[in-house]
Parts: C-alpha cells; sequence; structure tokens
C-alpha cells in the first residue's frame, strides 16, 4: 500500500512539473505575443522568444525521459545483484518465497520499491506465482519480464529452481555485458549522427545568408522574357523577371532543420539505445539546438 502510495505521488509530481512546463512556456509566449502586437518586439525576436517557450514548455518532458532511462538501466542492472541473491539464498536450502522475503531490508537502489511489495505480498500470504507477476508487471522491462517467467515457471513445475535461478542471472549479466559493449561500439556513431547534422546546420545557414542573398538579384525569367518559373511563388522584386526572395525562403529552410532534426535524432536514438522512445531525447535536443541557431542567426545576421 506504501509503495502504491508513493508511486502515484511520483506519477503525479512528473505530471505537475510537466503541467508547469506548458504554463511557463504558454506564458512567455503570451506576453512575446502581446508586444509583438503592439510593435515592441519585431518578427525575429518573437520567433527567438516563442523558441525558448517552446524548449521550456518541452523541458519537464526531455528531462524526464533522461530520469526514466537512467532508472530503467539501474533496475535492470540491480535485478542481476537480486537474482544473485535469491541464487545464494536457494542453494543454501532456504525455500524462493522466504530468500524473497529475506532481500526485503537490502538496497537494490531503484529497484527498492519493487523489491519489497513483492515481499509485503508473499509475506502476506500471497502465491509466489501471482506475486511475481505483479513484480513484472510494475517495472515493464523485457529483459525483466522474461527472466520473472522462468522463475515463475520454475517455482510452479517444481524443479531445481537454483539452476533456473542460476541460468536467469548469468542471461541478465551477459546482456547487461552486451548493452555495455554495444553502447561503446556506437558512441562514435551516435558523435558522427550529431556532426553530421550540425555540418547541416552549417550548409542551410551559408544557404540562406551567403548564396541566396547573393543570387537573389539574377533574373530567373530571362532578358525581357516572360518564362514560367517553379519558384514564382518565392519571388519578387522589379525588372524583366522575377528574383529569388531570401526572406521567402527563411520559412522553408527552418522547417527542414526542425524536421531533419526531428528524425535524426530518431535515428540516433534507434541506434544508440535501440528503441525510437530513447530517440525521443535527441529530437529535443537537435530540434531545440536547429530552431535557437536558426532564429539567431537570423537575429544577429538580419
Amino acid at each position: 500500500m506504501v509503495q502504491n502510495i508513493n508511486l502515484d505521488f511520483k506519477n503525479k509530481k512528473k505530471i505537475s512539473a510537466n503541467m508547469l512546463g506548458i504554463i511557463a512556456g504558454a506564458v512567455i509566449i503570451f506576453i512575446s505575443l502581446i508586444l509583438f502586437l503592439s510593435g515592441i518586439l519585431d518578427l525575429r525576436l518573437f520567433s527567438f522568444i516563442s523558441g525558448i517557450a517552446v524548449i521550456i514548455a518541452g523541458l519537464p518532458f526531455f528531462m524526464s525521459l533522461l530520469v526514466e532511462s537512467k532508472k530503467e538501466a539501474d533496475i535492470e542492472h540491480m535485478f542481476l545483484e537480486f537474482s544473485r541473491d535469491l541464487v545464494e539464498g536457494v542453494k543454501s536450502g532456504t525455500p524462493i518465497s522466504k530468500s524473497i522475503i529475506n532481500t526485503r531490508n537490502k538496497d537494490y537502489g531503484s529497484l527498492n520499491p519493487y523489491i519489497e511489495k513483492l515481499a509485503n505480498q508473499i509475506a502476506l500470504g500471497i502465491p509466489v506465482k501471482d506475486s511475481l507477476d505483479t513484480f513484472a508487471k510494475d517495472i515493464k522491462s523485457p529483459v525483466i519480464s522474461r527472466a520473472i517467467s522462468l522463475i515463475r515457471e520454475a517455482e510452479v513445475s517444481g524443479g531445481r529452481i537454483e539452476s533456473i535461478l542460476e541460468s536467469v542471472a548469468f542471461s541478465i549479466s551477459q546482456i547487461e555485458k552486451l548493452k555495455k559493449e554495444r553502447k561503446a561500439a556506437i558512441y562514435n556513431l551516435t558523435v558522427q549522427g550529431y556532426i553530421i547534422f550540425f555540418i547541416f546546420i552549417l550548409i542551410m545557414l551559408v544557404m540562406q545568408f551567403k548564396i541566396i542573398p547573393i543570387v537573389s538579384g539574377l533574373n530567373l525569367g530571362g532578358a525581357g522574357g516572360t518564362t514560367e518559373n517553379p519558384l514564382a511563388g518565392v519571388v519578387g522584386g522589379t525588372g524583366s523577371g522575377p528574383k529569388l526572395d531570401a526572406e521567402a525562403l527563411a520559412l522553408p529552410f527552418l522547417l527542414l532543420l526542425l524536421t531533419q532534426g526531428f528524425f535524426a535524432g530518431l535515428v540516433i536514438g534507434k541506434i544508440s539505445e535501440g528503441t525510437i522512445r530513447g530517440g525521443l531525447k535527441h529530437s529535443f535536443i537537435l530540434v531545440a539546438v536547429s530552431w535557437l541557431i536558426s532564429t539567431g542567426a537570423k537575429l544577429i545576421l538580419g
């Protein structure tokens, strides 16, 4: 009961932090919009401030993703220690139910609330099988769910549960080892992904502030002609033909950067962590950096 209250309190605290971020971002946007409509802020500064407001609104969500990722990794690591302790207890002749209860007072970091709940359920007389099912559902980790499934079946069948527990502990240990090796091997690819994206941003900025202004005076319709041009929607000026409008191309460049940043982040997360959810952290970083660099450069360079 106490564990459920603590978990509910943590969930409510996370929701409150997310709402606080959204409210703070909305207030900043509202104030900057009033100043923009009043003529105090120009469009460039308004865009930059709006980007900061959106980042502030999404920052609690970003932080919660980081905390949850770290917590999930810590839980899986501590479950390995928990499995090893169960192996030692069962090998000494203690039933698995009693071994689980004996681990209640040990420190397993982020896994403590779940183990305490598991031990309390068994102490109250709830069957080990049902308690383990609840334990796996609460944690929601595929690795732990598979391990718990093996332990549960071994406990029900009455086989040599110490051998099953040893196999489970060894399997989790190998998974942890493979994850560390994969993280070390993928680190360079992650860094390369960020470097490539920043090079892409640099290319977009050079095109927007250097190349486009240079060619904006070129006649797109030919000398004295009226040749149709696919860029007619983003052209302006006077003369014998339409001319490129650098201001009209600013929005497409920005949208291109944001789209590239979002999907590049998902790819980086999928490669480095194996999940799309893990890529949301990278997407947030790249999209935020894209917006701030693009609008900030426009604010400074004009």
